[in-house]
């Protein structure tokens, strides 16, 4: 049947040909539609507890997203005529900035005074380049002094400062974050021309997620070219046939355009994750070819001619090919399990491109190899050092079994010291100028990691409870107390001061209102003194029944933070009255839980593609022996690369999370063509099993040395992502590949020779 398949294609060459072209070419159209990201939230899936509780959050209160614009004086001091002008300028500048609902400086920071039985409330200054040296030291020390600034909007030592814009757009338009970045940026080098003492940096939510579709358009101008010329070069030098790397690049290239093209007729929108796809096809599709190819060189090297060698290369690699494309396919189609919806996007978009590899090197490439000339030079010993690699392993079988069994549980044990972290600012590299205005912020102002809590009083307007308020206090004292805590933004900071105001001045006062109606009267006589866009709704609820306490912490690692909140949750829950038991929420929360989510759902995925896999195995290769003895050195490379992982990195993400699976259906590509050549030779030419373990060395030894080393190649090219969730799972992969193709090579013969002595029946 295989042969007669082999006949009609190529036979029908040109028509195979010519179709192909239009089918890609339609498939390709849909590469138009095709749309980056430009929202954070994309890594959440909309059933994920802690997005729904943090979109709870900004329901109630204001919205959070925002750009911070920092400003670093380079003689260290903020409070000058020129440097307070320019804040101020900044501060009025920054109203225009697109979809800006609100704008927070020291300068436009609403400072309350008391005079006799008035409140005064004033911004900071005005006029900052025309101010007296007393009022500028007054001015620094109010700030310098004041709990809602210092370590947010002012540095502890008044060398660095912030503006604040908090930005809510309606997401109508796919172009609402990029105008507002653009708008951003050429105000900062507005300001960078105008003031040219200031070091401008720009970080915030808005600025990270600009930085996603970024990130990605960064790795598409530079992994996709370097891939190719690593593939052109790495086929050139081993294949040694031009027709034949101009085939397999052709091969690559429709199985992108026509994934890529599908996802764009479906409708998905591309992230950082899903834009590695394009890469991850790339090198997976030259495997395919290469099998193919290297039978077809291998016959013709023996004295086979063209078309003959053609029509045996797809009758003995149509079962593996398509066996090894059916797996890997599976293997990316489990990572629909993930809980972050970019990998699934990703695993989809890579099946799709595997599909349209497998069908594009078993029927185009073959049907326009017939058509290209290929020119061989034929030689007897066309694959002399497999032969010799076969013999060393056939001649130490015992040590190598056991040698790489005992290196495999060594590397194994170093799995516990991989540490769970999923910090946001650090998916990115320092290429990426979000990273280093990120950096520069929590290293010399602020910190970017934050909790966010809505604390809740239990009824309408119970806000103003003396006791509540208290409880408050209280929790907003117990956080500064944590050594992790930057800075903690408490509406009760807010009444303290009112409270002292009203009372003269008086420091004594600088204390809670010890009665309900007392309050009630302080925060309605403030509201009412607030400019506009300055209220407190980010703070307060619309009906006073519940307050929102912004915790910044320091660069933490997720087990730290995740810790943190955790302590938080147990002092609520034991110190405060029921209605204000709740969880911290915020991205950096949101980010801290993915990481173990997407481990125990992909756990469910792996398991069912493994089942798959084994099932698929042992029907294809008829045999229950040998389709589970083809699993072990499937599943101990992941094993033995985590560990490596842990003994060289030591930490894991949501990225990192999903390599088993994704590399469960690519290792076993070179374990399916070894026993595939293995068992041809036990069953059509009765070979023993040392005799059957040379022989695919010799047929398919070169060509799984000459995909593994594009797999590892390709991925490896991942490593230089400046988005390094994919330069992490890229690097993981490659390492892990690479044990593979060893443990296929030195572990699995002796293997194989091991069980024989057990049941050689069950083998043939």
């Amino acid at each position: 049947m295989v042969e007669s398949f082999a006949n009609w294609i190529v036979r029908w060459r040109w028509l195979i040909i010519i179709a192909t072209l239009l089918l890609v070419g339609a498939a390709g159209k849909g590469m138009q539609r095709l749309t980056l990201t430009t929202d954070y939230r994309v890594f959440f899936s909309e059933e994920n507890p802690q997005l729904l509780a943090f979109e709870e959050l900004q329901n109630t209160y204001t919205k959070n997203d925002n750009i911070l614009i920092v400003l670093a004086p380079k003689n260290k001091k903020v409070f000058t005529r020129e440097t307070l002008k320019a804040v101020e300028e900044l501060t009025e500048a920054a109203w225009q900035i697109p979809y800006s609902l609100r704008v927070d400086s020291i300068s436009n920071f609403q400072h309350t005074r008391g005079v006799d039985d008035d409140l005064l409330v004033n911004d900071l200054y005005e006029n900052g380049g025309e101010l007296l040296d007393s009022e500028l030291e007054a001015a620094k020390q109010v700030a310098i002094n004041e709990p809602l600034l210092v370590h947010r909007l002012i540095s502890p030592a008044a060398d660095v400062t912030a503006v604040n814009i908090t930005i809510q757009v309606p997401e109508l338009d796919r172009n609402e974050i990029p105008d507002t970045v653009e708008f951003t940026r050429q105000l900062a080098e507005k300001l960078r021309n105008d003031y040219p003492h200031l070091e401008v940096h720009l970080t915030g939510t808005v600025m990270m997620n600009i930085s996603f579709p970024e990130a990605a358009k960064a790795d598409a101008r530079s992994l996709l070219p370097l891939m190719f010329l690593v593939v052109m070069v790495a086929l050139g030098i081993m294949l040694r046939t031009i027709s034949g790397v101009i085939t397999t690049i052709m091969v690559v290239l429709f199985s992108i355009i026509t994934a890529m093209g599908i996802t764009g007729w479906l409708g998905v929108t591309l992230t950082p994750p899903s834009g590695s796809a394009p890469t991850i096809i790339l090198t997976l599709a030259v495997a395919d070819c290469v099998h193919v190819l290297a039978s077809i060189l291998h016959y013709m090297r023996t004295g086979m001619e063209k078309r003959p060698a053609i029509i045996e290369s797809l009758r003995v690699n149509f079962q593996p090919v398509t066996l090894t494309s059916l797996t890997t396919a599976i293997g990316f189609l489990s990572m629909n399990f993930s809980d972050a919806p970019p990998f699934r996007d990703l695993g989809n978009m890579v099946a799709m491109g595997i599909i349209a590899a497998w069908l594009l090197s078993l029927i185009f490439l073959p049907a326009l190899l017939a058509v290209l000339p290929i020119r061989v030079k034929q030689r007897a010993d066309d694959q002399n050092g497999m032969e010799r690699l076969g013999e060393f392993v056939i001649r130490n079988r015992k040590p190598l079994l056991w040698g790489n069994l005992l290196i495999v549980v060594l590397l194994t044990s170093a799995i516990p010291k991989n540490e769970l972290n999923d910090q946001f600012v650090e998916y990115f590299d320092d290429s990426i100028e979000f990273r280093r205005a990120t950096d520069f912020t929590m290293e010399n102002l602020t910190g970017i990691y934050t909790i966010d809590y809505s604390l809740s009083a239990g009824e309408a307007g119970a806000l103003n409870e003396p006791m509540f308020l208290k409880k408050v206090e209280e929790f907003a004292e117990w956080f500064r107390e944590q050594p992790e805590v930057v800075h903690v933004n408490v509406f009760t900071d807010v009444m303290k001061r009112l409270n002292m105001n009203l009372h003269g001045d008086d420091k004594d006062y600088f204390r809670l209102p010890e009665e309900r109606e007392l309050a009630a009267q302080y925060l309605l006589l403030y509201e009412m003194s607030l400019p506009y866009g300055l209220d407190l709704n980010n703070q307060i609820d619309i009906d006073k029944s519940a307050t929102r306490m912004n915790v910044t912490v320091e660069n933490l690692r997720t087990k730290e933070l995740l810790e943190l909140e955790l302590r938080a949750y147990d002092w609520l829950e034991e110190n405060a009255p029921e209605s204000m038991l709740t969880h911290g929420a915020s991205p950096s929360i949101m980010f801290g839980n993915i990481g173990m989510r997407n481990i125990k759902s992909m756990i469910s995925g792996t398991t069912l593609a493994l089942v798959m896999i084994s099932f698929i195995l042992i029907v294809a290769f008829r045999s229950v022996t040998i389709g589970l003895v083809s699993l072990i050195p499937n599943l101990l490379p992941a094993a033995a690369a985590f560990g490596v992982w842990g003994l060289l990195v030591g930490e894991v993400g949501v990225s990192l999370s999903i390599v088993i699976s994704m590399t469960l259906g690519i290792v076993v590509d070179d374990t399916i063509h070894f026993l595939s050549k293995y068992l041809r030779a036990r069953r059509e030419k009765n070979l023993n099993a040392a005799d059957a373990i040379r022989y695919a060395f010799s047929t398919v030894g070169t060509a799984l040395w000459v995909t593994t080393i594009v797999l590892i190649a390709g991925f490896s090219v991942l490593a230089f992502s400046s988005f390094k969730m994919n330069a992490g799972m890229g690097l993981l992969t490659a390492i892990t590949i690479g044990l593979a193709l060893a443990l296929d090579f030195l572990f699995l013969p002796p293997f194989l020779l091991k069980i024989q002595e057990n049941d050689d029946d069950d083998l043939r």
